[in-house]
C-alpha cells in the first residue's frame, strides 16, 4: 500500500525526464505504475483481504498531540475507489500517448501532474487520518488548477483554472473547519473510528456535518458550486476524461460514501444532500440540452450524473450504497469513454460543434459504435452496465426505509425526471453522428490510429461485459456492501417499467427538440452562476481597492507610522486592561553589558541624524554587532556568531542596493514632522520594552530551556543545543523557514530580472588574457579601478573563510556553528570575491547556477525528513554512528540542505542585485554614449 503510494510519487517526479527523453511513448511506460497497482488491488480482493471489514494499515506517528499521525488504511471502500483511480488512470495515460501529436516542453510537466494526480487521489482514499486526507484533498485542487491551465496562453484557460481552484479550495477550507470541529467535539480524528463513536447528542455535530459536506459537494460540482466543472473543459481532453469524470469529482462521492452510514441519523445530513443532489441532476440535465459543444454536453451531463450519485450514496442505507457505488463505476466507464471519443473527434476534425459534424457516423463507424455503447450505458439502455446500475438505483429508492412517505416519493420522481433528461441529452450527443452527407469538417478528418482507439474501446468493452455479466463488479462492490447483489434481469418490476418510461420520454424530448429549445430562455430564469461568481469577485475587488486606498496612501512614512502606532497602542491597552504580574528588573549582569548597550544606543541615535547613506548603514550595522556582543556576554556563542554573520551579510546586501542611490539624502522633513517621528519612535521603544519586561516576568513554571540541553543530547545526539534545536527538535520549523528563503530568492530575482530569463547559459567565463585568480576582464571598468589592497586581502581571506565554513558545518552539532553559520561564512567569502573582481570573479569562484543550489538544498533537507519513514520511523528521526572517534549524526544531511540554501540565496542576491544591476547600469551608460555620439554626428552634419 505504502510502496504503491511511493511508486506513484516517484513516477510523477520522473515523468518530465522520461517525456523529455522518450517523447510521447513515455506515457506508456508511466501507465505501468497505476496498472501494477490496479492488478495488486484486484489480487487483494481475490484473496479476501477486504472481506468482513478487513484492511491493510500503516501507521507512522508524527505530532500525535496535534493529531497529525500519518495513518493509512486500505479497506474495501478505499480499494473500490482505488480501482477506478488506477484503472481509468492507466487507460488515460495510454490515451495521452496517442492523443498528443508532439512532446513540447509543457507536456513534460503535464505528464508529471497527471501521474501526480493519481498519487494524490490514491493518497486521499487510503488516508485514515482526517487531516492527512485534507492535505491530499487540497493537493488534488492544486494539480487540477495546473492541468486545467495547460493552455496558459489562453485567457479562458487561466480563468477556468482559477475558478476551479477557488471553488474547490474554498470548499476544502470550509471542510477543514468541519473536521476540526468534529475532532474537538468527539475526539475522532480517524475515519475508521467514526463507526464506533457516539455521535448522537454531541454539541455542534450537525454544524460539523454541514461544513464537511460543503467541501465534499463543492468538490463533486454539486449546486450551487456546479459551474466550475463545465468551465474546466478548457483543459485537454485527457484531463476531462480522468479528473472530471473518474477521479477528482469522485473525491466528494468517496467522502460522503464513507460518512453517510454513520451520519445519516442527523436531519441536517439528508436535508443538505438530497435536495441539492436532485436539483443538480435536474438543472444540469436541462442545461446540457442547450449546448452545441459536445464536450459541454458531456460536462453538464457529468454534473447531472454526479447529482444522481451523490443522492444515492448520501442516503446511507445498504441498498442505496450498492446502487451508488455501481453507478459510480458505470459513470467512470461510460463518461471517460465518451470524453475520449470527443477528444478524438476534435483531434481529427478540429471542431466539437455538433452542428458541424454531419456524416460523422458514416465517416468513422468504429468511433460511432464506441459512442453508441457508452452513450446507451449513460442513458440506461439494457443490457449495458449503466442499465444495471440505474435499475438498482430506482429499486433502492423505491423501497428505501429511511425515506418513508413523501420524501421518498419526491426523490423517486426527481430521479426519474433527471433520467429522462439524461436520455434526451444522450440522444443529442449521438445526434452529432447522424447525417448522410459529410460536413466540411468531417470530410477533412485525418485518420484515427489504433493506439487512439485502444483506451475508449477497452472502456466500452467493459461496459458491455459488466452489463451482461455483472458478477465481476458485483464481487468487488459486495465485498463492501454485503447482502445485496447486482443483476441484469430482476423480472418485470416497477423499476423496469420506470426505465421504459424514461427511455420513451427521453426519446420524445429529443424528437421534439425544436419545441424544447423554445423553452430555453436567452438568460437563465434563476440567474447564471458564472455571472454570480464574477459579481462576487468584482465586489471583493472593489472592496479591497477601497480598503487599500483608505489605509495605504502611497506614502511609506504614513504606512510605517500606522503600523508603529498600532504596535504602540494595542499591546499597552491589552496590558492595562488585563491581569499584570510583578516585575523584577536588573540593569546588567556585569558592567561590560552596560558599555555595549551604551555604544548601541549612541550609534542608533547617530544613524537618525546622519545624512550620508553609507555612514548611516554602517552605524546601523554596529547596533547589530553590539547585539551580538550582548549575546556572547550572556553565554550564547551560537546566537552571537549567527548575529555577526547575518548582520554582515545584511550590510553587504544593503550596500548593493544603496550604491545606486545618491550619496546624500536630499529630502528633509519639516521640524513638526521630525518631532512626531521622534515621539513615535520613543513610544514604540517604551511600549516594546514594557511589554517584553512583563512577558519575561510572566513565567510561572520552569522554563523549557532548562531541559533543552539534555533533550538535545538524548534525542539529537549533539551537545550544541541551538543547532540540534534547529535541525532536529524543531526541524519542521526550520524546513518552513528555508522554504521561505528560497521563495525570497526567487522573488528578488523576479523583481530584478522582470520578464527576462535569469537562467545563465555560461557557467564559467572565458578569460582571454590567460588564467587569472581574480577573473575580471582586463578591459572592464572593474579591472581598471581595482584596489590592490582588496586583491591581496581577498587572496588571503578566501581560502581561510572556506575552511572555517567547513569547520563550522561539521562542528556545529557539538560546538558553535552549524549549516546556517557555515553557509553564511562561505557566502561572505564568495561576496568578498565579488567585491574584489565583480560578476566574472563570482563565476570563476563558483560556476553553479544559484537556483540549482537552492533546489538541491531543499531536496537534501526533505530527504532528511523522509528517509527515516522508509525504515519505519517517524519523519526526521535522528540516528548517530560512532566510527572510531568520529561522531556522525544523521541530522547532518538536513544541515547540509541549510548550508546549500544559504549559499544559494546569497549567490542569487549577488547575481541579481549585483551582477544584473551592473549590466543594467552598463547598458544605460552605453545608451547614453550612443545618444551622445549620434547627437555629435548630427551636429557635424548640420
Amino acid at each position: 500500500m505504502v510502496l504503491l503510494l511511493l511508486l506513484l510519487a516517484a513516477a510523477s517526479i520522473a515523468a518530465p525526464v522520461l517525456v523529455k527523453i522518450l517523447g510521447r511513448p513515455a506515457f506508456g511506460l508511466l501507465s505501468l505504475v497505476p496498472l501494477g497497482g490496479l492488478l495488486w488491488i484486484l489480487r487483494e480482493f481475490a484473496r479476501g483481504t477486504f472481506a468482513d471489514g478487513g484492511a491493510l494499515t500503516a501507521h507512522y506517528e508524527w505530532m500525535p498531540q496535534a493529531h497529525l499521525n500519518l495513518t493509512l488504511r486500505l479497506d474495501s471502500l478505499a480499494a473500490l475507489f482505488s480501482v477506478i483511480i488506477l484503472g481509468v488512470g492507466t487507460l488515460v495515460l495510454l490515451y495521452c500517448w496517442g492523443y498528443f501529436d508532439s512532446a513540447p516542453r509543457r507536456l513534460r510537466f503535464f505528464a508529471g501532474q497527471m501521474v501526480g494526480f493519481a498519487f494524490a487521489m490514491y493518497g486521499l482514499v487510503i488516508s485514515d487520518n482526517l487531516l492527512l486526507m485534507y492535505v491530499f484533498w487540497e493537493i488534488t485542487s492544486v494539480l487540477s488548477f495546473m492541468l486545467v491551465g495547460y493552455y496558459g496562453e489562453r485567457a479562458s484557460s487561466r480563468r477556468s483554472a482559477t475558478q476551479a481552484l477557488m471553488i474547490t479550495a474554498l470548499g476544502g477550507l470550509v471542510m477543514l473547519v468541519g473536521i476540526v470541529l468534529l475532532g474537538t467535539q468527539t475526539g475522532v480524528w480517524q475515519l475508521s473510528d467514526i463507526p464506533n463513536a457516539q455521535l448522537e447528542g454531541v454539541p455542534y455535530i450537525s454544524a460539523a456535518m454541514v461544513l464537511i459536506l460543503a467541501g465534499a459537494l463543492s468538490k463533486s460540482a454539486i449546486a450551487p458550486a456546479h459551474f466550475w466543472l463545465p468551465g474546466a473543459m478548457a483543459a485537454p481532453t485527457p484531463v476531462s476524461a480522468y479528473l472530471h469524470s473518474a477521479a477528482m469529482v469522485k473525491a466528494g462521492i468517496y467522502l460522503v460514501a464513507r460518512l453517510s452510514p454513520d451520519f445519516n441519523f442527523a436531519p441536517a445530513w439528508h436535508l443538505v444532500i438530497l435536495p441539492l443532489g436532485v436539483v443538480t441532476m435536474l438543472m444540469a440535465g436541462w442545461m446540457s440540452l442547450r449546448q452545441n459543444d459536445l464536450k459541454l454536453v458531456l460536462a453538464y451531463g457529468t454534473v447531472s450524473q454526479l447529482g444522481f450519485i451523490m443522492t444515492l450514496v448520501g442516503i446511507g442505507s445498504r441498498d442505496a450504497m450498492l446502487a451508488g457505488l455501481a453507478l459510480t463505476f458505470a459513470h467512470s466507464l461510460f463518461k471517460a469513454c465518451l470524453f475520449m471519443v470527443v477528444g478524438l473527434i476534435d483531434h481529427a476534425s478540429g471542431t466539437r460543434d455538433l452542428r458541424k459534424l454531419s456524416g460523422l457516423g458514416r465517416k468513422e463507424p468504429l468511433l460511432f459504435v464506441l459512442a453508441l455503447i457508452a452513450g446507451a450505458s449513460m442513458a440506461g439502455i439494457p443490457p449495458l452496465f449503466g442499465f444495471v446500475a440505474k435499475e438498482t438505483a430506482l429499486d433502492a429508492v423505491l423501497h428505501e426505509e429511511l425515506l418513508v412517505g413523501l420524501p421518498g416519493q419526491i426523490l423517486l420522481v426527481g430521479l426519474v425526471l433527471g433520467s429522462v433528461l439524461t436520455m434526451a441529452y444522450t440522444l443529442r450527443f449521438l445526434y452529432a453522428f447522424g447525417g448522410k452527407e459529410p460536413s466540411e469538417a468531417v470530410a477533412g478528418m485525418h485518420k484515427i490510429t489504433a493506439l487512439q482507439y485502444f483506451s475508449p474501446a477497452v472502456l466500452a468493452l467493459l461496459t458491455v461485459v459488466f452489463g451482461i455479466a455483472p458478477v465481476g463488479l458485483d464481487f468487488l462492490i459486495t465485498t463492501h456492501v454485503e447482502g445485496a447483489h447486482l443483476e441484469l434481469w430482476h423480472g418485470f418490476t416497477i423499476p423496469l417499467l420506470l426505465s421504459a418510461i424514461i427511455i420513451v420520454a427521453g426519446s420524445i424530448m429529443h424528437w421534439q427538440r425544436t419545441q424544447i429549445a423554445k423553452l430555453h430562455n436567452g438568460t437563465p430564469a434563476l440567474g447564471d452562476a458564472n455571472v454570480a461568481y464574477d459579481s462576487v469577485l468584482d465586489f471583493l475587488r472593489a472592496l479591497s481597492l477601497r480598503l487599500t486606498a483608505s489605509t495605504q496612501r502611497g506614502s511609506l512614512v504614513i504606512n510605517l507610522g500606522i503600523i508603529f502606532a498600532v504596535l504602540t497602542v494595542l499591546p499597552l491597552v491589552t496590558l492595562l486592561l488585563g491581569e499584570r504580574n510583578d516585575v523584577r528588573m536588573q540593569l546588567w549582569d556585569n558592567p561590560t553589558q552596560a558599555v555595549v548597550a551604551f555604544v548601541a544606543i549612541a550609534v542608533a541615535i547617530a544613524a537618525t541624524v546622519q545624512s550620508n547613506r553609507l555612514s548611516a548603514l554602517i552605524l546601523v550595522g554596529i547596533t547589530g554587532y553590539a547585539m551580538a556582543m550582548i549575546f556572547a556576554l550572556q553565554g550564547a556563542p551560537d546566537l552571537a556568531l549567527t548575529q555577526l554573520l547575518v548582520d554582515t551579510a545584511t550590510v553587504v546586501v544593503f550596500m548593493l542596493v544603496m550604491r545606486r542611490f545618491p550619496a546624500e539624502t536630499q529630502w528633509k522633513q519639516d521640524p513638526k514632522s521630525n518631532r512626531f517621528r521622534a515621539w513615535l519612535s520613543i513610544a514604540v521603544g517604551l511600549s516594546v520594552m514594557i511589554l517584553t519586561v512583563f512577558a519575561i516576568n510572566a513565567r510561572t513554571t520552569e522554563p523549557i530551556a532548562v531541559k533543552i540541553p539534555d533533550l538535545a543530547y538524548e534525542i539529537g545526539h549533539g551537545a550544541n543545543a541551538v543547532n540540534v534545536l534547529l535541525v532536529d527538535i524543531r526541524a519542521w520549523d526550520t524546513f518552513g523557514e528555508i522554504t521561505v528563503l528560497i521563495i525570497a530568492a526567487i522573488g528578488i530575482a523576479s523583481l530584478v530580472f522582470r520578464t527576462r530569463d535569469f537562467h545563465r547559459a555560461s557557467r564559467r567565463p572565458t578569460v582571454t588574457s590567460g588564467r587569472r585568480w581574480l577573473a575580471a576582464r582586463n578591459d572592464s571598468e572593474k579591472m581598471r579601478n581595482r584596489s590592490i589592497m582588496v586583491d591581496v586581502v581577498t587572496r588571503m581571506l578566501f581560502p581561510t573563510m572556506i575552511v572555517l565554513s567547513i569547520y563550522f558545518f561539521f562542528a556545529g552539532h557539538n560546538a558553535p556553528g552549524g549549516g546556517f553559520a557555515g553557509g553564511l561564512v562561505a557566502a561572505l567569502a564568495l561576496t568578498l570575491r565579488y567585491l574584489a573582481g565583480g560578476p566574472d570573479e563570482l563565476e570563476e569562484a563558483l560556476p553553479v547556477d544559484p537556483s540549482k543550489l537552492l533546489g538541491l538544498g531543499l531536496l537534501a533537507s526533505a530527504a532528511a525528513a523522509v528517509w527515516p519513514m522508509l525504515l519505519g520511523y517517524p519523519p526526521l528521526t535522528s540516528f548517530v554512528w560512532d566510527i572510531g572517534s568520529v561522531h556522525i549524526a544523521s541530522a547532518l544531511l538536513f544541515d547540509l540542505g541549510v548550508y546549500l540554501i544559504v549559499v544559494g540565496l546569497v549567490l542569487s542576491i549577488l547575481h541579481s542585485l549585483g551582477g544584473q544591476l551592473d549590466k543594467d547600469e552598463e547598458m544605460r551608460k552605453q545608451r547614453a554614449r550612443d545618444r551622445a555620439r549620434k547627437m555629435r554626428q548630427k551636429v557635424k552634419q548640420w
